[in-house]
């Protein structure tokens, strides 16, 4: 299984991209914002405004964030922990589990079924020094609630907790950046709803003690001056109110896709509240139609790759109303064959 493959490697020129789930086009004013001034560039970067940004973010303090280079290079410094048992609940994002494999460490897979629709039992959780969970779950959609992920604390275990697609969930009811974050660190990205994957911005947020840990491990000027000026200009109110009627936006045209799907004898699994689905296609077979996909133009995200599923599962972006009728069609001209 390759832990490293992602949505990039599906999409191809000149198909309909339904596999990558970043929002385009990036808005005109974050990038004029972002190249106003390159000669800032020549000087070495400063996370010190971005830290406090996004500390009056979420009502913290300095001490409790650490910017990073993108979220999937926060996985690599936890990693560092050197955590002793490991536990990493699938479906989710790989590179969490490949960073610690990378880093030589033994881990252990929890596989939420689909059969409940990929919803946590914290109670059914391995006993582990550290535990890894996505909210929303890419790439299941699974929005847990913030009491059962509050139920996987415990002492001597770190909870970490990847929200990396949370600003897509309207004023972010589950998010476990509140209140006491002893033994906990919460992974954040900024790529996904401000379409900035090519600028690596990410943070973490949460213990004070763990974070201090974390950015003695973290290189020298690891994350750059646009991806620091990034954060302190999407951490404002006014982008805040844009990415909640973003997230409200996607909210409808994920209710159409939703709708869409069923109609084509595709219902999805579970309650997804994030700006992709995830399709179970086996009715048509239990190989992939990814290919047969490509020949009507689109381009899914495989599911293979992701511990828990196989090649008859796809994932799919969220898109406009046309898109998703050209996916709902393809699928049910498959089911009819």
């Amino acid at each position: 299984m390759n832990l490293r493959h992602h949505g990039d490697a599906d999409a191809a020129p000149g198909l309909l991209d339904l596999a990558v789930n970043v929002r385009t086009p990036t808005p005109a004013w974050l990038l004029d914002a972002l190249t106003r001034d390159p000669a800032r560039w020549a000087a070495y970067p400063d996370p010190r405004p971005a830290t406090e940004a996004l500390g009056r973010r979420h009502g913290l303090q300095p001490a409790h964030i650490l910017p990073t280079p993108g979220a999937a290079a926060a996985f690599a410094l936890i990693a560092t922990l050197r955590p002793r048992r490991p536990v990493v609940v699938h479906p989710q994002f790989t590179e969490p589990e490949a960073a610690l494999l990378t880093a030589g460490l033994p881990v252990a897979r929890h596989v939420l079924p689909a059969a409940c629709g990929f919803v946590l039992d914290p109670d059914a959780v391995p006993d582990g020094d550290l535990v890894i969970i996505g909210n929303p779950t890419n790439p299941t959609g699974t929005l847990h609630p913030a009491a059962a992920l509050e139920a996987l604390r415990r002492p001597g275990r770190t909870l970490v907790v990847d929200e990396a697609f949370m600003d897509f969930v309207p004023d972010e009811p589950e998010s476990m950046i509140a209140g006491d974050l002893t033994g906990v660190l919460v992974v954040r990205s900024l790529t996904k709803m401000w379409g900035l994957a090519g600028i690596r911005a990410g943070y973490v947020a949460g213990d004070p003690k763990l974070i201090a840990r974390l950015a003695d491990a973290q290189r020298p000027w690891a994350a750059s001056t646009p991806a620091l000026d990034a954060m302190v200009l999407c951490g404002t109110p006014a982008a805040q109110a844009e990415a909640r009627g973003v997230a409200t936006r996607t909210d409808r045209e994920r209710t159409h896709l939703l709708g869409a799907l069923a109609e084509a004898g595709f219902p999805a699994v579970g309650h997804p509240r994030t700006p992709f689905v995830l399709v179970d296609t086996s009715a048509v077979g239990p190989g992939s139609v990814r290919s047969t996909l490509a020949q009507r133009g689109l381009a899914v995200r495989r599911g293979e790759t992701f511990p828990g599923l196989g090649p008859a599962w796809i994932r799919v972006a969220v898109r406009d109303r046309e898109s998703s009728r050209a996916l709902a069609s393809a699928l049910a001209d498959l089911s009819t064959r």
